[in-house]
């Protein structure tokens, strides 16, 4: 992990566009640069709990949907004994670029723990997006997840190094022209 140079947290509620900008700032990035879900050790340590492929839940179908609230509660559980245990699980599990993108950033403690192990390498980043606009993309309010600290925890936050509304005025390309212009390359 030395050769981290850089490493963007991307946050933002369900069905904002936060895969889709990662993909498309990874993209453009190119080989110096490598995506990291924290969601993926949640999803491989559930699947083995509770018997449940994995790559099912790390599809974007309805098995992932099924699982969801079961998956947050015991993931909360998992942090109340080590709250950076699923950055730490996610960073371990890959050959390192010189930018890392973290796609799923989710709560306070996710930001404490990379600001605490790649301090001064740090970018974090809000998408926001209308809920007219989400509904849009597919997403339902659906109670025990929309209202949860997984979803939630984020809203009061205020130290973001950029805040980009991905809610169709500005393209894609737009967005990452915007992130790129706060990075230290």
């Amino acid at each position: 992990m030395a050769n981290v140079k850089q490493i963007i947290l991307i946050s933002g509620k369900r069905k904002c566009g936060k895969d889709y900008i990662s993909e498309k700032l990874q993209k453009r990035l190119g080989e110096s640069s490598q995506i990291v879900r924290i969601s993926e050790p949640i999803k491989k340590e559930w699947s083995k709990k509770d018997n449940v492929g994995l790559q099912e839940l790390l599809s974007d179908g309805p098995l992932k949907e099924k699982y969801r609230k079961d998956m947050i509660k015991w993931g909360e559980e998992v942090r109340q004994k080590d709250y950076g245990i699923f950055c730490k699980l996610a960073m371990d599990t890959g050959t390192f670029s010189e930018t890392v993108i973290v796609s799923d950033i989710r709560r306070k403690s996710d930001i404490k723990y990379f600001k605490e192990y790649y301090n001064g390498k740090v970018l974090i980043l809000r998408i926001t997006c209308p809920e007219e606009t989400r509904i849009k993309r597919g997403w339902i309010f659906t109670q025990g997840i929309d209202d949860v600290e997984s979803e939630c925890d984020l809203d009061d936050y205020e130290d973001w190094d950029l805040t980009v509304e991905n809610n169709g005025h500005l393209d894609g390309d737009e967005i990452i022209n915007l992130i790129i212009s706060k990075l230290e390359l």
